[in-house]
């Protein structure tokens, strides 16, 4: 069996905690004792003090009380696995098998049955060995039995296996794992590399900062302060998604945000860009929009008769207005998200005397990160990209990647650079890649944060995330030319190529998926390849431990994050391979899916808009009294939707792939290496039937 983890005696060097239990006897003979723990009775005791069986008793049986009370916990959390196990996959209540809709994610899911056939083989061939006694493979160093110690056909083909196995099979598996643990190595000293540059921004308090009062004018006959036009787009497309708190749509939030800026009226124009395909969403849009402007907001609603190019195309149409010509700035700000009224303030300043700035971003911060686990898990990811890599690229490279939203743009660094381009799902990283080579210099606020939202189902967050790492291999086949031939200093050729693209955006999944869910398994079958404890526990803890140092109050978290992210580079890793060998999927675009959650400020004040409502009548003029109530109904009542889960069958068969593994580590009695496969076979399993995160309707 696998040896157990057993970290007592690091405890006992600590303080004891909890409350001190008194003991007394009924006989008047006995001493009374008093027992800070469980373990206190069995400790040397002063002379003048005896133990008897009574006290070894009670502590025994306080002992005993907290084993039954963790196995009973464990038991029971593997009985409602058990139960969703039988409930999903066997009668398939309320359960949809979620399709592949493109050739490469058949094939890799045929590979990985393959695997899962061919170690379910082994495995039975090896655990009747094992039954014989025949215990070669729990040495390395392998001892093949001469011909006059084999006995019978199943014996001479388990030395077959064995000798096949130690000459052929290791090699290849040991080259491998030596690759990929290479790529892990380096992939960690970036990691690592970024944290001590993050170390130094906070100790050096290296920040961008604002001089003065950057709207006083030098003009003495003018009012004093200028204020540069701007302009804010909100792209948006179905955005239909109720808030469960406050009944109001995910557009209602945005466009209410950004008409509350704190910025001169005649200075600001705001575009609403609806792409949605659904009539009544966009005439729900369209009275959103007349309430603004009846307020006295300069807002305009644009639709599209011709909806190409997703986002891209969207923007595109938006910048091709002639009006445009008259603004220095724009803002761009998804649907969910609502920036705070002095953005503007904070964020366009630093255009101001830098005419090489072309970006300035702000940091995302969300309603919902405490909603479940896998938000919590998403807010420590993001929480290191914010703080971490784009913090650090921001201030030492005067580059990263555009985040497509809570950020303001020169125009000019726009047209310069091409303008927003349709040939990518990543049009953010696109813009971003382009105005770099053109010799833009970006800057990060990590202090100016923007609310939004995380994805709360993991059908949405693994679209999401498919469509963020096929679109940058996308984008790096059509930029390779374009970065070899620019003119700009060959350091910053190596990071655009060696850092930002091959290292973050496919070393990163490649090595993650093969090393811990190929790899890994494989070993346990091929112990002449056995990966060593330090590349499975000791550097990924480490490295976990770094990631969420960002977001401290997720530190309880660290195991599985650890588990869900080797989880997620099964996704991760398809959308690479899609995205560098432009395979269909690689230009799939799917709108995230948002809950509606509202900030604090927004509960607060949902009363207040609540009693407005009835002052619409007056402001939607062009409408008649029946279709103000249609528009009403359509507002209030969503049609509800049975809510179905999904059934993934990639993660599901690595689950059962690396349950097998942990069972092969039980002959070898490798203990971390049992673990490991337990738990990430567990955690494969959880995912694979949908049990995380929230079901969206």
């Amino acid at each position: 069996m696998a040896p157990g983890l057993d970290f007592s005696d690091w405890w006992a060097k600590d303080a004891r905690k909890g409350t001190p239990v008194v003991v007394k006897m009924e006989n008047p003979n006995y001493s009374v004792v008093e027992i800070d723990d469980p373990d206190a009775a069995f400790r040397p005791l002063e002379k003048s003090r005896g133990k008897n069986a009574k006290q070894v008793t009670w502590v025994l049986l306080l002992k005993a009380h907290r084993a039954v009370g963790g196995i009973a916990w464990i038991a029971t959390l593997f009985w409602a696995l058990l139960g969703a196990v039988k409930k999903r996959l066997i009668f398939r209540q309320d359960v949809a098998m979620a399709s592949e809709k493109f050739g490469k994610g058949k094939l890799l899911f045929k590979v990985i049955k393959a695997f899962l056939v061919t170690s379910l083989m082994i495995l039975a061939f090896e655990i009747a060995a094992y039954f014989y006694g025949w215990h070669y493979f729990q040495n390395p160093n392998l001892h093949i039995p001469r011909t006059s110690d084999i006995q019978g056909l199943f014996h001479l083909v388990y030395v077959t296996w064995l000798w096949f196995r130690a000459d052929y099979i290791a090699p290849l598996i040991q080259a491998l794992s030596k690759f990929c643990v290479a790529l892990f190595l380096i992939q960690s000293a970036d990691r690592l590399i970024l944290c001590l540059g993050c170390f130094w921004i906070k100790y050096k308090k290296i920040k961008p900062r604002i001089e003065g009062d950057p709207f006083k004018s030098n003009d003495v006959e003018g009012s004093g302060y200028h204020y540069p036009m701007v302009l804010v787009q909100i792209p948006m497309c179905n955005e239909r998604e109720l808030s469960s708190l406050t009944l109001h749509q995910v557009y209602e939030q945005s466009i209410s945000a950004v008409c509350q800026l704190d910025w001169p009226k005649d200075r600001l124009l705001i575009q609403v860009l609806d792409d949605s395909d659904d009539e009544s969403i966009r005439c729900l849009i369209k009275a959103e929009v007349a309430k603004w402007d009846q307020r006295g907001v300069n807002i305009v609603y644009r639709h599209r008769l011709i909806r190409t190019g997703y986002k891209a195309g969207n923007l595109k149409s938006a910048m091709s207005c002639e009006y445009v010509e008259a603004y220095e700035f724009v803002a761009i700000f998804d649907a969910d998200f609502q920036p705070n009224p002095d953005f503007l303030k904070k964020t366009v300043p630093h255009f101001k005397d830098n005419p090489e700035i072309g970006l300035v971003q702000a940091r995302w911060s969300f309603v919902n990160k405490d909603e479940n686990l896998l938000t919590r898990l998403q807010n420590i990811n993001l929480c290191f990209h914010f703080e971490v890599e784009q913090q650090v690229n921001g201030v030492f490279l005067n580059f990263f990647g555009f985040n497509g939203t809570a950020g303001v743009w020169r125009i000019k660094a726009l047209e310069e650079s091409g303008g927003w381009l349709e040939r990518t799902t990543v049009e953010d990283m696109d813009i971003a890649v382009r105005a770099h080579l053109n010799g833009w210099k970006f800057i990060f606020l990590n202090d100016v944060k923007v609310l939004c939202e995380v994805p709360e189902s993991y059908e949405a967050y693994r679209k999401q995330q498919h469509r963020w790492h096929s679109g940058p291999m996308h984008l790096f086949r059509l930029c390779l030319p374009a970065i070899i031939t620019s003119k700009i200093a060959i350091w910053k050729k190596a990071n655009l190529i060696l850092l930002f693209f091959l290292l973050r955006k496919l070393i990163l999944p490649f090595y993650s998926f093969t090393l811990f869910c190929i790899i890994l398994p494989l070993t346990m079958f091929v112990p002449e390849a056995e990966l060593p404890v330090w590349v499975i526990c000791y550097v990924p803890v480490f490295m976990s431990f770094l990631n969420i140092l960002p977001a401290p109050k997720s530190f309880p978290f660290i195991v599985p994050y650890l588990l869900f992210e080797n989880t997620m580079s099964v996704t991760k890793f398809n959308a690479m391979v899609s995205g560098l060998f432009k395979l269909g999927s690689s230009y799939e675009w799917v709108v995230t899916k948002k809950a509606g959650r509202s900030s604090e400020s927004d509960l607060l004040d949902a009363a207040e808009r609540e009693l407005k409502t009835t002052n619409q009548l007056q402001i939607q003029r062009g409408a008649s009294e029946s279709e103000l109530t249609e528009l009403n109904l359509l507002k209030t009542d969503p049609v509800p939707v049975k809510r179905v889960n999904k059934i993934y069958r990639k993660e599901l068969t690595l689950a059962f792939l690396l349950l097998t593994a942990s069972v092969r580590s039980l002959l070898a009695a490798q203990g971390v290496h049992f673990y490991f496969l337990l738990f990430q076979g567990v955690t494969f399993l959880l995912v694979g039937l949908d049990l995380i995160g929230e079901q969206m309707s």
